[in-house]
């Protein structure tokens, strides 16, 4: 009986998978952190023959290289992928054994050029297999299909037609019941538009996947005007995963005391409180950033920060900075400055704590009515494009940095879709010369709060102001 069992990153939107027969396993597109798999591996009482991937990641440094190295496994990449390291790289068609698995490949290119799919099979006696499942990377997701634009501007259109017959020949080739394992489409940024359900099998595709359900141009311009900016960290996971992640590193950084802790905020370097939004508002070190550890944590700090600069972490415990130096090296970020852990008035130096409101669309829509307020919405462009509130103004959080300059000075409210990105924001914003209020809501409540706009048909929303 072969078992398939997930290893969830939800904090990237992906997945890896094991695969058993009971004895023997396999594991796809394994994340940086491999001591999950390893655990899960020594649990079972296994042993791991084979690390595959279905394509060189660009939205995590994957841990493939480091696992077969410390299992023995070999290490599978499709063929074109350009690594510049020893592996054994697959063509279409080619086949690989683990006991009573046997795992079919075939090129489905669209997320990249090389791109592979595993078709599961149980080994028969005779040499042929039962189909059970496929694993399809950033192909096939669940009602969606992986991002095509990112290889290069040049490559998309191809890519995206590429990707469109992709989806079609496995739905062409597999049996209706056959399994979808994909890696990306749980949040990532990797899939195209947004994906539903947490399990799929290729006949229920058939009746929800765009690729499926469209004609080829339909398909192909419905998804390049869907797509929208992508994290910046991205530039930095292909080139890693092609020239062959180092072991990682999972200790605690070193700690860093009060003083030593001012000197890096006043020396403008990266000091990021991981707090939660609602604590850091009511009091935090002043120039420090709000990246509240969650979810979204390793996304959006990932997005923002300049690779290779400083990185210090304000932690409530060591526990909470375990957690955040575990999401950083699933993105390349290992060479943390250091930690200060404690509470937050025992880590000032004698410098005073800054603060700002928080508050929600109800409080805004109090506050309108009374006078105009400097609104500013840090939400997604494609996300503005549904709706916003009257008369703000549109910097998306990862353009800020670099727009500053067009926030007046003064009172200014912040917003996104739940309040995350806004926190961040709200912290970038927090200096001399402007009063922060935080919107920390749901941006379902703008409407009901009455200070919602939709735009006409034909409006460009990024332009209200």
């Amino acid at each position: 009986m072969i078992q398939i069992e997930t290893i969830e990153t939800s904090s990237l939107g992906d997945r890896s998978y094991l695969a058993t027969d009971g004895q023997l396993a396999v594991v796809v597109d394994p994340q940086r952190d491999i001591d999950r798999v390893l655990d899960l591996v020594e649990q079972r009482g296994l042993s791991l023959t084979h690390v595959l991937e279905t394509h060189v990641h660009n939205d995590y440094v994957t841990g493939g290289l480091e696992l077969a190295a410390r299992t023995g496994a070999t290490y599978v990449l499709p063929a074109g992928s350009d690594a510049r390291f020893e592996h054994h790289a697959v063509e279409d068609g080619d086949v690989l054994e683990a006991g009573a698995i046997r795992l079919r490949v075939l090129h489905t290119p669209g997320h990249t050029h090389h791109h592979v799919s595993y078709v599961l099979e149980a080994a028969q006696g005779d040499g042929e297999g039962v189909i059970r499942a496929v694993f399809t990377g950033g192909s096939m997701l669940y009602g969606a299909t992986g991002r095509t634009d990112l290889v290069s501007p040049a490559d998309t259109d191809e890519l995206t037609h590429a990707q469109f017959h992709s989806v079609r020949r496995i739905a062409r080739e597999l049996p209706a019941q056959t399994e979808v394992f994909p890696t990306h489409g749980f949040g990532s940024f990797c899939s195209a538009t947004p994906t539903s359900g947490t399990a799929s099998t290729v006949g229920e595709q058939l009746r929800a996947n765009p690729a499926l359900t469209m004609e080829e141009q339909q398909y192909v311009d419905t998804l390049l005007a869907g797509l929208d900016a992508y994290p910046a960290y991205y530039a930095h996971m292909g080139p890693i995963n092609r020239s062959g992640p180092a072991p990682v590193d999972l200790s605690l950084p070193e700690p860093v005391d009060p003083a030593e802790l001012r000197r890096r905020l006043e020396a403008g370097e990266w000091v990021v409180d991981l707090r939660q939004r609602t604590a850091f508002a009511a009091g935090h070190l002043p120039r420090s950033l709000n990246f509240e550890l969650g979810s979204n944590f390793v996304t959006y700090l990932g997005w923002l920060y300049t690779y290779g600069e400083p990185l210090t972490l304000i932690g409530e415990s060591e526990e909470q900075v375990a957690q955040a130096r575990r999401e950083l090296v699933r993105i390349g970020v290992d060479d943390l400055a250091g930690a200060a852990v404690g509470n937050i008035d025992a880590l000032t130096d004698g410098q005073a704590l800054r603060s700002y409101r928080v508050t929600n669309f109800a409080g805004l829509a109090a506050a309108l009515q009374q006078a105009p307020v400097q609104v500013l919405d840090a939400r997604r462009n494609d996300e503005r494009a549904q709706g916003y509130v009257r008369g703000s103004q549109h910097i998306p959080l990862h353009e800020l940095h670099d727009r500053l300059e067009e926030v007046p000075t003064g009172q200014v409210w912040v917003y996104c879709g739940s309040g995350y990105r806004a926190s961040i924001a709200a912290s970038v914003l927090d200096t001399p010369g402007r009063e922060v209020v935080l919107i920390n809501d749901s941006y379902d409540n703008a409407g009901k709060a009455g200070v919602e706009e939709r735009p006409a048909e034909g409006d460009n929303p990024a332009d209200s102001a």
